[in-house]
């Protein structure tokens, strides 16, 4: 079985090319990039917002968009069904980081009644890391390939239990602040909390398997955090440290303990930690170097994360 296959969303392109079917991908979202060769794929979605501003400016346009009811993304219903995919890869989990379940079945409808095109649509929810491992079944389900993805599983279980049995020589626990959005501010939620407890930390205001809170500065600050990792949804390393000065300038922000003791660091939040994939399990590599550097160096330190 060798279907074609269309992936809207960024982990899910992973999620594909880790089961060993990247080769049947006839298509890609405008924000899949890994693994390398992919961006040679047609691109079938665009942001209908400027992305392209600060975490305030950005937060304050999909804040406008949603309250007029405007979907954020754009599907190309003619070039998708040009490209006739038999399976066809979303996420239903989140309507502002990427193509929703909700954009294709529209597309999907474009194309003259139904959902006339006889493709199979697989959805991805994940919520925790239980989640991510019923997605990947779902989708090895969906291409035929059950003994892929439940070896997929397996190895990402088996690394995490190794991550998570190293980090106790850590021999203690930080107090973490995990920032996935900075203006407002907002805590990791989702798989985050699991990520960071693998690593060897004590993760601060969000909850495994519910979704990212906001959360007040002030509150963050009473909290003070023992480490703070800043790692926002769909920015870069270099985005992230062009954007430092809008937490630095927070009154108190050098009288934080994670500050005075230099255990800031800022992450890929779009490479890593915001696609629930098998890149989670270097999330928690990247968390374990930070909190635990005698006890983990996987070569993360540079590339894809730096203390600041």
């Amino acid at each position: 079985m060798n279907p074609r296959i269309a992936s809207l969303l960024p982990s899910a392109t992973e999620i594909v090319a880790a089961l060993g079917a990247a080769d049947h991908l006839v298509a890609r979202s405008h924000e899949c990039d890994f693994p390398e060769g992919i961006e040679n794929l047609p691109v079938l979605t665009e942001a209908r917002l400027d992305a392209s501003g600060s975490s305030a400016e950005i937060h304050a346009n999909m804040e406008a968009a949603l309250a007029e009811a405007l979907s954020v993304y754009r599907v190309d219903a003619g070039r998708l069904r040009s490209l006739a995919p038999d399976v066809i890869v979303t996420q239903a989990q989140c309507e502002v980081c990427a193509v929703s379940e909700d954009d294709v079945i529209a597309a999907l409808a474009a194309w003259g009644g139904d959902d006339g095109s006889g493709a199979d649509l697989v959805s991805l929810t994940a919520g925790d890391l239980a989640g991510v491992y019923d997605d990947i079944a779902g989708v090895a389900r969906a291409l035929g390939r059950e003994a892929a993805g439940a070896a997929l599983i397996a190895d990402m279980k088996n690394r995490f239990d190794a991550i998570s049995c190293a980090a106790v020589e850590g021999g203690w626990k930080p107090r973490l602040m995990l920032i996935e959005w900075m203006e407002p501010l907002m805590a990791g939620g989702n798989w985050m909390p699991e990520l960071i407890d693998i690593a060897g930390g004590e993760g601060l205001f969000g909850e495994a398997g519910a979704h990212s809170p906001w959360v007040d500065w002030a509150d963050i600050a009473a909290a003070d955090p023992e480490a703070i990792l800043i790692a926002p949804c769909g920015f870069d390393l270099d985005r992230v440290l062009g954007e430092m000065p809008a937490l630095t300038a927070l009154p108190g922000w050098d009288g934080l303990k994670a500050v005075a003791l230099g255990r800031v660091a800022a992450a890929d939040g779009n490479a890593f930690f915001n696609r629930p994939g098998p890149r989670l399990v270097e999330s928690a590599e990247i968390i374990a170097e930070f909190l635990h550097p005698d006890v983990f160096d996987f070569g993360h330190e540079g590339t894809h994360w730096r203390r600041v």
